[in-house]
Protein backbone atom coordinates (compact mmCIF):
# COMPACT_ATOMS: atom_id res chain seq x y z
CA UNK A 1 0.00 0.00 0.00
CA UNK A 2 1.15 3.45 -0.50
CA UNK A 3 -0.09 6.76 0.39
CA UNK A 4 -0.03 10.11 -1.88
CA UNK A 5 -0.33 13.80 -0.32
CA UNK A 6 0.22 16.15 -3.13
CA UNK A 7 1.18 20.29 -2.05
CA UNK A 8 2.07 22.84 -3.90
CA UNK A 9 -0.85 24.45 -6.00
CA UNK A 10 -2.00 27.75 -6.22
CA UNK A 11 -2.50 30.43 -8.28
CA UNK A 12 0.19 31.85 -10.77
CA UNK A 13 0.39 34.40 -13.90
CA UNK A 14 0.73 33.26 -17.61
CA UNK A 15 4.83 32.94 -17.60
CA UNK A 16 5.02 31.94 -13.75
CA UNK A 17 6.33 29.05 -12.08
CA UNK A 18 4.97 26.70 -9.73
CA UNK A 19 6.53 23.50 -8.13
CA UNK A 20 4.06 20.62 -6.67
CA UNK A 21 5.46 17.93 -4.23
CA UNK A 22 4.11 14.73 -3.65
CA UNK A 23 5.06 12.57 -0.31
CA UNK A 24 4.54 9.23 -0.31
CA UNK A 25 4.67 6.53 2.25
CA UNK A 26 4.19 3.29 3.69
CA UNK A 27 6.68 1.01 0.97
CA UNK A 28 9.58 1.19 -0.86
CA UNK A 29 9.01 2.89 -4.46
CA UNK A 30 11.65 0.95 -5.68
CA UNK A 31 10.12 -0.94 -8.92
CA UNK A 32 7.48 1.56 -9.38
CA UNK A 33 6.28 3.94 -11.64
CA UNK A 34 5.25 7.76 -9.90
CA UNK A 35 3.75 10.80 -12.27
CA UNK A 36 1.08 13.57 -12.67
CA UNK A 37 -2.46 13.32 -14.22
CA UNK A 38 -4.39 16.47 -14.68
CA UNK A 39 -8.25 17.18 -14.85
CA UNK A 40 -9.56 20.63 -16.40
CA UNK A 41 -13.34 21.21 -15.72
CA UNK A 42 -15.13 19.47 -18.25
CA UNK A 43 -12.54 17.30 -19.45
CA UNK A 44 -11.19 14.10 -18.81
CA UNK A 45 -8.41 13.18 -16.60
CA UNK A 46 -5.27 13.04 -18.77
CA UNK A 47 -1.41 12.13 -18.35
CA UNK A 48 1.08 14.92 -17.56
CA UNK A 49 4.32 13.14 -16.57
CA UNK A 50 5.77 10.22 -15.09
CA UNK A 51 9.51 9.08 -13.74
CA UNK A 52 10.97 5.45 -13.00
CA UNK A 53 11.84 5.64 -9.41
CA UNK A 54 14.72 3.43 -9.42
CA UNK A 55 16.44 5.03 -12.89
CA UNK A 56 14.91 7.94 -13.25
CA UNK A 57 13.95 7.66 -16.87
CA UNK A 58 10.95 10.11 -17.46
CA UNK A 59 8.30 10.79 -20.09
CA UNK A 60 6.15 13.99 -21.06
CA UNK A 61 2.83 14.83 -22.36
CA UNK A 62 3.47 16.78 -25.44
CA UNK A 63 1.39 19.76 -24.66
CA UNK A 64 4.27 19.95 -21.12
CA UNK A 65 7.36 19.34 -22.68
CA UNK A 66 9.82 21.99 -22.77
CA UNK A 67 8.03 23.16 -19.57
CA UNK A 68 7.82 20.93 -16.72
CA UNK A 69 10.30 18.87 -14.92
CA UNK A 70 9.63 15.75 -13.08
CA UNK A 71 12.11 14.66 -10.51
CA UNK A 72 12.15 12.89 -7.36
CA UNK A 73 14.36 12.53 -4.07
CA UNK A 74 14.83 9.16 -3.14
CA UNK A 75 15.99 9.95 0.32
CA UNK A 76 12.39 11.72 1.28
CA UNK A 77 10.22 9.51 -0.69
CA UNK A 78 8.96 13.04 -2.45
CA UNK A 79 8.00 13.73 -6.12
CA UNK A 80 8.20 17.11 -7.72
CA UNK A 81 6.73 18.99 -10.47
CA UNK A 82 8.56 21.85 -11.20
CA UNK A 83 5.95 23.88 -13.81
CA UNK A 84 7.79 27.01 -15.59
CA UNK A 85 5.87 29.09 -18.41
CA UNK A 86 2.56 28.56 -17.18
CA UNK A 87 -0.10 29.19 -19.13
CA UNK A 88 -3.97 29.26 -18.43
CA UNK A 89 -4.69 25.87 -20.06
CA UNK A 90 -2.58 24.21 -17.71
CA UNK A 91 -4.97 24.91 -15.29
CA UNK A 92 -6.60 21.85 -13.89
CA UNK A 93 -6.65 19.87 -10.62
CA UNK A 94 -3.28 17.75 -10.84
CA UNK A 95 -2.71 14.21 -9.11
CA UNK A 96 0.08 12.25 -7.70
CA UNK A 97 -0.18 8.48 -9.18
CA UNK A 98 1.72 5.55 -8.30
CA UNK A 99 1.63 2.30 -9.81
CA UNK A 100 4.01 -0.99 -9.74
CA UNK A 101 6.26 -1.06 -13.03
CA UNK A 102 4.24 -4.24 -14.94
CA UNK A 103 0.86 -4.23 -13.19
CA UNK A 104 -2.18 -2.02 -14.57
CA UNK A 105 -3.20 -1.02 -10.39
CA UNK A 106 -2.56 2.79 -9.34
CA UNK A 107 -2.56 4.26 -6.19
CA UNK A 108 -4.02 8.14 -6.51
CA UNK A 109 -3.52 11.32 -3.94
CA UNK A 110 -6.26 13.50 -3.37
CA UNK A 111 -5.13 16.02 -6.38
CA UNK A 112 -4.07 20.32 -5.80
CA UNK A 113 -5.73 22.87 -7.60
CA UNK A 114 -3.58 24.84 -10.16
CA UNK A 115 -5.22 27.98 -11.57
CA UNK A 116 -3.14 30.04 -13.72
CA UNK A 117 -4.63 33.72 -15.24
CA UNK A 118 -4.13 35.70 -18.17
Amino acid sequence: QVQLVESGGGLAQAGGSLRLSCAASGRSLSGYRMGWFRQAPGKDRVFVADINWSSGRTDYADSVKGRFTISRDNAKNTMYLQMNSLQPEDTAVYYCTAGPIGLSNKYWGQGTQVTVSS
